[in-house]
């Protein structure tokens, strides 16, 4: 029997990997299992591995007592010093059962026993496993997808790519190679669920480990990232080397590096900046391709005011107000940016006489509103907007590029150009009045 089990014992470890502590104790389990079914449940029987001879055996434990109830578990203080003059009473004496080969049944019991044992096992050493690689970059197989849910084949484990972590216009199909970032391992009743995800800044950071070779060296360090998924990245650097370009390392010789990383994360847009130390000098860059006026710093409230033209408001916010968010979550500070003509209206305003009523949100003291009012087709919204981007007046319009226009809410290349030929229009009919 001690040889059959042995051979069990290493074959089940070169092919599960597990510890042979696990699997010594899994059929020691199973021994004893198959011993109640052969022997019966009244005694008390014990299996012990003897380290030296690798051996597994049964022992029958009893207690020595003075007078005995139950000859299964008991034996008489009598008897026992027979045996051992040196045993007291309470003590327990234990004699090993020499066994038969077990029947179908109890072997059956053995078998199912090691099997439970080995699974559970397994399942124990893949938590451990991913556990410790939460934050790491990870290759699998697409196997399946379920109610949107993609399940992915790592090898020696399954795992889970939620919609919620999934890329906009992303497909799946079985077959593919995916690659993602461990969020999480979570230990369930059937074994380990490992969650990955491609929308964590920390994919972008791991990416960007791989293809450049002074982030993996240590040269370059990556300091903030922020990702709004699918769509654009700002990624903050900083050289531990004077003479290695933090940015240039990482964009590498014509966006080769960065490119690369591009294409991997559909097309999302990857915005790579030199960190600084200094929030207000940071977020000039952070706020880039908008050009900025001034910047002020609160710090009690963590926040940094920030100034620009008229004309690069729309430019500093971004579609949707992307532009400032990243930026925002870049520096670990809340990021507030408003145009000139904004914060000239608020001055005035607080200066105003009590008694003086406020004028219309549309209107200006130039008389801007009326000036847009008659441009056609164009409604009291888009006005609004336009003013928000500092293009309060007719001239302001005509002067405008169609780039510029662009970047207000709600305007595409054919309505700019639409504006512009318009508010031309209004300034000539104007002149010839």
């Amino acid at each position: 029997m001690a040889i059959d089990l042995l051979q069990v014992i290493e074959q089940v470890g070169r092919e599960k990997e597990i510890d042979s502590a696990v699997l010594i104790e899994a059929v020691g389990a199973a021994i004893l299992s198959a011993s109640r079914k052969t022997l019966g449940a009244a005694l008390d029987l014990r299996v012990e591995f003897d380290q030296r001879s690798r051996c597994f055996a049964l022992y029958a434990v009893r207690k020595v007592v003075e007078k005995v109830v139950n000859p299964h578990v008991e034996i008489s203080i009598d008897e026992a010093q027979r045996i051992n003059p040196g045993v007291q009473s309470g003590e327990e004496m234990k004699s090993e059962v020499k066994t038969k080969e077990f029947g179908r049944i109890a072997a059956q019991t053995a078998k199912q026993v090691i099997i439970q044992r080995v699974k559970e096992a397994e399942r124990e050493s893949v938590f451990q496993a991913y556990k410790a690689r939460v934050g790491e970059l990870v290759g699998g197989v697409v196997q399946r997808v379920a109610k949107g849910n993609v399940i992915i084949n790592l090898g020696k484990a399954e795992a889970i790519l939620p919609p919620r972590e999934q890329l906009p216009r992303e497909d799946y199909r079985v077959g593919d190679r995916v690659r993602a970032y461990i969020l999480d391992v979570k230990k369930l009743p059937r074994g380990s669920q490992i969650i990955l995800s491609r929308t964590h800044p920390g994919l972008l950071a791991k990416l960007l480990e791989i293809e450049v070779p002074e982030i993996y060296e240590g040269i370059v360090e990556i300091k903030a990232v922020a990702r709004d998924a699918g769509e654009r990245a700002k990624v903050a650097v900083a050289s531990r080397d004077n003479n290695v370009d933090p940015v240039g390392a990482c964009v590498g010789y014509r966006g080769s590096r960065v490119q690369a990383i591009v294409r991997e994360l559909m097309g999302e847009k990857i915005d790579v900046i030199a960190w600084k130390d200094d929030p207000a000098a940071f977020v000039r860059s952070a706020l880039a391709p908008a050009e900025i006026e001034s910047v002020e710093v609160a710090q009690e409230t963590h926040i940094l005011h920030v100034l620009v033209a008229d004309g690069q408001l729309s430019l500093a916010i971004g579609k949707r107000g992307q532009n400032a968010r990243l930026a925002a979550k870049l520096l670990g500070w809340k990021v507030d940016v408003k145009g000139r003509g904004e914060v000239q209206k608020e001055l005035e305003e607080r200066i105003k006489p009590e008694g003086e009523a406020a004028a219309p949100a549309v209107e200006s003291s130039t008389g801007a509103a009326p000036q847009l009012a008659e441009l056609s087709g164009v409604g009291e919204k888009l006005i609004g907007r336009l003013i928000e981007a500092g293009l309060d007046s007719c001239g302001k319009l005509a002067d405008a590029s169609e780039e510029t226009l662009v970047h207000v809410e709600g305007i595409g290349p054919k309505t700019a150009h639409k504006l512009i030929e318009a508010a031309k229009a209004v300034l000539a009919s104007r002149d010839t009045e």
